[in-house]
């Protein structure tokens, strides 16, 4: 198994194209362990790089 840290866009876009290819794994074979590994390092990467930030309330919305 040869996974690496996602650093780079490119190695995001990478990582991503291998979760593709393993939707179909079956948990706790080696595809599976590699999918699970694979989207933990993906989740790490995009909340580092992508943070969703709470919404921000809109006057009315929710009172008078």
């Amino acid at each position: 198994m040869n996974i690496k840290p996602i650093h780079t866009k490119r190695d995001y876009k990478a990582a991503l194209k291998s979760v593709e290819g393993l939707m179909n794994a079956r948990a706790g074979s080696p595809e599976g362990d590699r999918l699970d590994i694979l989207v933990t390092l993906i989740q790490a990467y995009e909340a580092k790089h992508f943070p969703l930030l709470p919404p921000s309330p809109v006057e009315g919305e929710f009172g008078p």
